[in-house]
């Protein structure tokens, strides 16, 4: 793909950042067409419709363009990934995170010029599966306990400024959390933990700038695993400013995994639920269930960054 021909296809989702993301694609899609891009945008229509998008894109040869949170990215790239093409990302959601990890600009002219310029590189994607479920790509971080539950309260503090949003939820979330019981097994090694949180990894960051995985590489084919193991509410308030610094990592709760494949069972007063990249996708299966897995796939996402 030469830098004279790339074309472009925006898919917004337009709630994203409060309703920032149609605003933020205006002057960069402008300043594509001034150097003589093709750019076609479309407000995301939901999932199904927006399969066959990225698929007609990937067939004129487009750049599909993500513009929203870390949700619409990551729902873009399984799609983009399967289907061989190259994605980029114009970050316009609450979080952001992957956009952080990649360390891509804010300005609509240096993103213009990123989008024209840019390089191509490969980056690793997570891929999940339930039981009983087909695998969903992933490109953060999956993470299932208090931070999934924080992820939930986040979908319903629309009412705070954006900046207060993730610390409430995280402090909500932490007020009322019950510990779980996790088995979780790293490359055939099983180990079991009462714990507050598992995160497996990609991406150093996720809610709002968290360094929860200072370590993640994004294209270096390993996970990391992050368990938070179990400690009193007051406790784990505390500690939770040092997770902005990736400082937590030190504290004697904290243990980091690294492997390509984990399994992950768990058991707790309520179903444990899971997420990734800001988005709910079930709970995790009991202890003498069948384990949902996470894998890494190496370099299987195209992206511009």
């Amino acid at each position: 793909m030469s830098l004279q021909t790339r074309s472009f296809t925006f898919l917004v989702n337009p709630a994203s950042g409060g309703g920032a993301a149609p605003d933020a694609v205006v002057p960069v899609a402008r300043l594509l067409r001034e150097a003589g891009s093709t750019v076609d945008v479309t407000y995301s229509p939901g999932p199904r419709a927006m399969g066959a998008i990225v698929t007609s894109a990937i067939e004129r040869g487009d750049v599909v363009v993500s513009v929203g949170g870390d949700g619409m990215l990551s729902s873009l790239a399984g799609a983009v990934s399967t289907g061989g093409g190259t994605l980029a990302v114009l970050p316009a959601g609450r979080g952001n995170d992957f956009a952080r990890m990649l360390g891509l600009p804010d300005a609509p002219d240096a993103q213009a010029r990123l989008l024209l310029e840019g390089d191509v590189r490969r980056v690793d994607l997570l891929a999940l599966t339930l039981p009983g479920a087909e695998p969903r790509l992933v490109a953060g971080s999956v993470y299932s306990g208090v931070d999934a539950r924080a992820s939930e309260i986040v979908d319903r503090a629309h009412w705070l400024p954006r900046k207060l949003q993730y610390p409430y939820a995280a402090l909500r979330s932490l007020a009322a959390y019950q510990p779980g019981r996790y088995r979780v097994s790293v490359d055939g090694v099983e180990r079991e933990y009462s714990a507050a949180t598992v995160v497996v990894a990609n991406s150093a960051y996720y809610g709002k700038g968290m360094k929860i995985a200072p370590s993640a590489s994004v294209d270096d084919g390993i996970l990391d695993v992050v368990v938070i193991e179990a400690a009193s509410k007051l406790e784990l308030m505390r500690s939770l400013p040092t997770v902005y610094d990736g400082a937590h990592v030190d504290r004697p709760e904290v243990t980091i995994l690294t492997g390509r494949r984990v399994e992950i069972r768990g058991r707790a007063r309520t179903p444990i639920p899971v997420g990734g990249d800001g988005e709910p996708l079930g709970h995790l299966p009991g202890l003498t269930d069948q384990p949902a897995t996470v894998e890494v796939l190496p370099g299987a996402l195209a992206v511009i960054a």
